[in-house]
């Protein structure tokens, strides 16, 4: 019997134990690690080269979390998937929040480097949810144990996405109280209530139905 494989891409500062509580019992879950981006990369060849180096193939499944579901969308432009499940994320840039625009016309980001958004990770508490002891313990770990180059390209990466397709066999998550992707510009989502940014973490119990529902179809 053949185990069905599931790549699992976690978000932008994050990494594979972002989905330590989703429950994937009866499928091979294949966690795809952030590998270091060329200087010309975009999300789309970005996503080629993750496609060769977990060698991705068609008939496979992926499920990806806020910068991983743009990943995971740009995966599945290039095969053809069983199922592709968007978690916190959005689907193109149609659904990203007036912010990006802003950020993209103005590209502060630029004059920071990668070293100091990690030192200043503080930051970003706001808007990722409740987050408390072990929780909030995990995501500062995750952060700091990001590439700098990395996570500044992935800013940039993602407010440059110039995608208009939605491929087919997406299974789109958002929750209600995401502070980054606001659910109401969400098309053809399950919306999750009460649900933030880390609900793919401190959700699993609500979310992990569903996606082994998906999953089994």
């Amino acid at each position: 019997m053949v185990i069905p494989k599931v790549f699992l891409i976690s978000g932008m500062g994050a990494d594979e134990r972002l989905f330590r509580h989703l429950d994937l019992s009866g499928f091979e879950a294949i966690p795809v690690i952030w590998i270091e981006p060329q200087h010309d990369d975009t999300l789309a060849t970005y996503a080629t080269r993750l496609i060769r180096q977990f060698s991705i193939k068609a008939g496979d499944s992926v499920i990806g979390v806020s910068l991983g579901g743009m990943m995971a969308t740009e995966i599945a432009k290039q095969l053809e998937l069983k199922h592709v499940i968007l978690i916190s994320s959005i689907k193109s840039p149609a659904e990203a929040p007036a912010y990006y625009n802003f950020f993209k016309s103005i590209p502060m980001y630029k004059l920071l480097s990668g070293e100091f958004m990690i030192k200043a990770s503080f930051l970003f508490k706001p808007v990722m949810g409740k987050m408390a002891g072990i929780h909030a313990d995990l995501f500062y770990s995750m952060l700091k144990n990001t590439s700098p180059t990395f996570l500044k390209w992935s800013i940039g990466a993602s407010l440059n996405w110039d995608n208009t397709i939605v491929p087919p066999n997406i299974t789109h998550l958002i929750g209600d109280a995401d502070k980054v992707f606001n659910y109401k510009r969400i098309k053809y989502a399950i919306v999750i209530r009460g649900g933030d940014h880390m609900m793919v973490f401190n959700r699993s119990k609500q979310i992990s139905p569903i996606v082994r529902e998906v999953l089994s179809k």
